[in-house]
């Protein structure tokens, strides 16, 4: 079977050979972070109306964190497009982190469609390395199909734990990786070397929620659920919460 991914693999690799050779040059990351955002606000809005009441059902356990102020301290990670913000309640106070800059626009765009939210600011950085962000300071997290591209997803739910309050939730949506030995994670093998420069790193074998289960949350609910598009090589998904 190993042998049968590696052929695979390297025909994925002599078809794409173009997009290959620009990564080793150093050409296709600046292209990849200009392009990706605009792909991702078509897919996002595409995502949205699929799992519309799946994520309203998640994100609605927020309102319960808002203490007398009314207010709720929530930090999206990987925030993209901001898909996620139409289903937040009112009084939260979003934070916004991702590493490419080229989400801004979006952002600001996505914000002024959602009046009925508080944007704090929009950082630049890693998950792996949320230094501007101080400990305890969050009321919530919320990662959604992001945990597949980071180069660490431990190190990445460490840096949760370290900014959520005591008690504080983290919300998650991520794909995974098909059972092992299964022909569709024979698939996402041969294509993921190809797969993750057009998904700016996303990773399709990840089994994150091995990750989530040793992060060491004091509670973690998650259910598995299957891709909304079939016609993409990611697989099932995850879906659920942790408390700090």
């Amino acid at each position: 079977m190993d042998a049968l991914v590696r052929l695979l693999q390297l025909l994925v690799l002599l078809l794409t050979l173009p997009l290959h050779i620009m990564a080793l040059l150093g050409f296709w990351e600046p292209l990849c972070k200009s392009y990706f955002p605009y792909l991702m606000a078509v897919l996002a809005a595409k995502t949205n109306r699929k799992m519309e009441g799946k994520k309203r059902e998640l994100f609605s356990q927020i309102k319960g964190l808002a203490g007398a102020s009314g207010k709720v301290a929530l930090l999206e990670l990987g925030c993209g497009t901001g898909a996620n913000f139409q289903f937040y309640p009112s009084g939260c106070r979003i934070t916004c982190l991702d590493p490419n800059p080229n989400f801004e626009k979006f952002l600001t765009k996505s914000m002024a469609e959602n009046r009925h939210l508080e944007y704090e600011r929009f950082v630049v950085a890693f998950g792996e390395d949320m230094k501007q962000l101080a400990d305890g300071s969050m009321d919530v997290v919320v990662c959604t199909l992001v945990l597949c591209s980071v180069q660490s997803p431990r190190k990445v739910l460490q840096e949760v734990q370290r900014v959520l309050r005591p008690g504080g939730l983290f919300f998650f949506w991520e794909h995974v990786a098909e059972p092992r030995g299964s022909w569709a994670f024979l698939w996402q093998q041969v294509a993921e070397p190809t797969w993750k420069h057009i998904g700016d790193g996303c990773r399709l074998t990840r089994e994150t929620w091995k990750d989530l289960e040793s992060a060491q949350f004091s509670e973690l609910q998650m259910e598995r659920q299957p891709p909304p598009f079939k016609w993409l090589p990611v697989g099932p998904h995850i879906m659920g919460k942790a408390v700090k």
